[in-house]
């Protein structure tokens, strides 16, 4: 092993150390993902909501964990809801999303042939939390997604990169620690701003024809900052503030995602636009 490399593991670890501890304990594993309720690959999608909805977990999440609230919520409305499990890498158990990205898209779009196949649906929904909010542009770009998806959620999405509050911006100073990063964690790495992967995935723009695009951001986001970059610029893009919709809502980057009933109401909106009612503070108790 080189000099540099042994010196700037522990850095890697550091980094992994930090974003573990930003999510939850895992309390199950997520190849016990429910098999009824979400992921009941006999239900079929009704006339009032006829895709099935697939929610894409964050960096470090699983199909389990990252939906134990967002997952019901959708349910109790009538969706037939699906996760999936990505990016996994050997040796790491129930924390995922630390692959390269864009085998982490062929993993989707796999998922997603799948639902479609057991629901007889032609298109799905999708809703993702962080990098599970931009990695299926990747899929939708690139991997013919597209012609399957007619709309895309995302609770916070990198989509251009995460920074953590500046940290990654420090990594110049630290000769081969992007390097090391990319190498052990490339998921991690994918999502450095400016990486090769985002360089790819924004050029000639960030939307693609036909799809829906909905971002839904917090200001108090600590990983995808500033939270201006989560959004996104086309035809078919609805950007959100959260606090423009409560201005007490004090989510930040994971709450977003895991419990926040505020941001769950914008989400219902996003996927049925046609019978979207006003989020407000009071959607915290609907």
């Amino acid at each position: 092993m080189l000099p540099w490399k042994r010196a700037f593991r522990p850095l890697t670890a550091l980094l992994l150390a930090a974003a573990v501890a930003a999510v939850p304990a895992a309390t199950a594993h997520a190849s016990s993902a429910p098999s009824t309720g979400w992921n009941d690959y006999s239900c079929r999608p009704s006339a009032a909501h006829p895709r099935p909805v697939i929610l894409v977990h964050g960096t470090l999440g699983n199909s389990v964990d990252n939906w134990l609230s967002l997952a019901p919520y959708l349910e109790d409305r009538g969706y037939c809801v699906f996760s999936l499990d990505y990016g996994q890498l050997d040796g790491v158990p129930v924390f995922y999303g630390l692959g390269p990205i864009d085998k982490s898209a062929g993993q989707l779009s796999a998922f997603v042939d799948k639902v479609l196949a057991a629901t007889g649906a032609a298109k799905a929904d999708l809703v993702g939390h962080s990098q599970g909010g931009m990695m299926p542009r990747y899929y939708l770009r690139f991997l013919g997604g597209a012609a399957k998806v007619n709309a895309l959620v995302g609770l916070a999405p990198d989509n251009h990169g995460a920074t953590l509050s500046g940290l990654t911006n420090l990594l110049p100073y630290f000769p081969g620690a992007s390097d090391l990063i990319k190498a052990t964690t490339p998921g991690l790495g994918d999502q450095i701003p400016g990486s090769d992967f985002l360089t790819k995935l924004n050029a000639g723009g960030d939307t693609v024809p036909g799809v829906h695009y909905t971002v839904i951001a917090t200001k108090y986001d600590e990983v995808a900052t500033p939270w201006q970059s989560q959004y996104l610029t086309g035809s078919d893009v609805h950007n959100v503030l959260l606090q423009d919709l409560c201005s007490l809502d004090l989510s930040e980057h994971v709450a977003i995602g895991l419990f926040d009933r505020i941001a769950f109401h914008e989400v219902a909106n996003a996927l049925d636009p046609a019978h979207a009612t006003p989020t407000t503070c009071a959607s915290a108790l609907s």
